[in-house]
């Protein structure tokens, strides 16, 4: 995530700027790696947190379910593609397949951000008034219910630390 335009809904100007902090990307591509963590998924609950907003594992699961069409259809492949070019194939010159990889990169990002759109109509999700730190460790651990891969602990203290060190006042938080 390296967009840089301040349009979108509140939750997309959330997890550009989420994102940007120390160690967050680190730790969610840990987290994907090493548990399939959808990204967005994760983020969107984490803006919930942030909202005061705690969400059940069975409400986490209903959207997950919901997103998983799009997901396994766009934003996996676009993933995938964009990876492989890393060391692509010696038929085209490493220049042109940075270029196309950049270009796949643009397309990835745009997939998720409507994702992250469509998403953010669902909202709001969940119960209201808990405190964002208790709302983001009970969010975490209802997706977590749902996976069947362990979310590596350093990953989400990353996160929960990050979160809990954005200023509270902050408007791209807001809804």
């Amino acid at each position: 995530m390296s967009d840089t335009a301040p349009s979108g809904s509140p939750f997309w100007r959330f997890s550009l700027q989420f994102y940007r902090l120390p160690q967050v990307a680190d730790a969610c591509i840990a987290l994907q790696e090493a548990a399939q963590v959808d990204v967005n998924l994760l983020l969107f609950l984490l803006w919930h947190a942030r909202q005061r907003r705690q969400l059940s594992p069975a409400e986490v699961a209903a959207l997950d379910a919901r997103i998983a069409p799009w997901r396994e259809l766009t934003v996996i492949p676009l993933r995938n593609i964009r990876r492989g070019l890393k060391t692509p194939p010696a038929l085209v010159a490493a220049p042109a397949a940075e270029a196309f990889r950049n270009r796949i990169k643009a397309v990835e990002l745009e997939a998720e951000r409507l994702q992250q759109e469509a998403m953010f109509v669902l909202a709001p999700l969940g119960s209201d008034g808990f405190e964002p730190g208790t709302a983001a460790r009970a969010n975490i651990a209802a997706y977590q219910e749902i996976m069947t891969g362990r979310f590596p602990p350093a990953a989400t203290a990353v996160l929960l630390g990050a979160l809990a060190a954005m200023p509270s006042g902050d408007l791209l938080a807001q809804n």
